[in-house]
């Protein structure tokens, strides 16, 4: 493993901690290597949530969506239901992942760890696959007329203990998906996202629940000596052209046992997923490959 050269400047520029940049509030520091060693999210102990498997399945080897979902306009379950019947038949759906693309939010959450870099302007979300990264302008506004982009226009602020995150203009594409489920969105979702500590008990609670229907990672585990508080995600999304109602889900990390930032690209190993998935139900679905090097 090797720290990227990307994280290692902006981590110079912000080594001082959080609290001391930002002078006159009292943040919360959330530096560090954060792991979330299962590749889906953790559905809500209650309340409305994003779209999880369906009964007896479980896992990323079979994404068999529950398109039962009340959360689910009758479009949006119809394609819930259709890439399942695809999964099902041993082909796979395309999506941003496995097609090496840059991943929307919320979809980019799944990443196995993250790094959040805080400045008094701004704070900075690292990802780990691809070297993925995300800058959320604080107590800002978001403008009158966004550009769309992969990301989104994200705005923060803190409200006591709680990183708040505000993020519109979310880009769509062809393979646009929100999960792994191939769930759509339109361009008019909005999603909220509210990082804060929670207990270690807590911590570990939520990402058992999320391995029992995704699965552990163990190549992105958590510190097994770590008992310190844990970081949650807690984010909502919102989009009426897609969904029901608004809904929410959670995203639980614990310190990584990683203590450096590992490079993961994704067409650097395009190999994987076609061992995984066979092919792609798309005939037009492909990593993008060139016939000759660039240099």
């Amino acid at each position: 493993m090797r720290l990227h050269p990307f994280v290692a400047a902006i981590s110079f520029l912000v080594a001082a901690p959080a609290s001391a940049q930002i002078s006159g509030q009292a943040t919360p520091d959330f530096s560090g290597l954060w792991a979330h060693p299962s590749v889906g999210w953790e559905a809500p102990v209650s309340g409305p949530g994003p779209v999880r498997h369906k009964p007896g399945f479980t896992g990323s080897a079979q994404l068999v969506g529950d398109d039962t979902n009340p959360v689910l306009k009758p479009d949006t379950a119809a394609v819930i239901r259709r890439n399942g019947q695809i999964s099902q038949s041993g082909l796979a759906f395309p999506d941003p992942d496995n097609q090496c693309m840059s991943q929307p939010v919320p979809y980019v959450f799944w990443n196995f760890e993250i790094q959040l870099l805080q400045q008094k302007d701004r704070v900075t979300i690292l990802y780990n696959h691809d070297h993925d990264f995300r800058v959320v302008r604080l107590n800002g506004q978001h403008p009158a007329k966004v550009a769309p982009s992969v990301h989104g226009d994200s705005i923060g602020h803190y409200e006591g203990d709680t990183l708040v995150v505000d993020t519109v203009g979310i880009k769509t594409g062809k393979y646009s998906t929100i999960d792994r489920f191939g769930t759509p969105y339109s361009e008019s979702m909005h999603v909220v996202e509210r990082y804060r500590f929670i207990p270690y008990e807590a911590a570990k609670e939520a990402q058992a629940r999320g391995e029992k229907e995704w699965g552990h990672v163990g190549a992105y585990d958590v510190d097994p000596a770590y008992r310190g508080r844990g970081l949650q995600l807690e984010f909502q999304v919102d989009d009426p052209g897609v969904f029901t109602m608004p809904w929410k889900a959670t995203v639980t990390y614990l310190r990584s046992s990683h203590t450096e930032w590992e490079e993961r690209a994704c067409a650097e190993n395009v190999g994987h997923y076609y061992e995984l998935t066979q092919y792609f139900s798309d005939k037009d679905a492909r990593v993008p490959t060139a016939n000759q090097a660039d240099f």
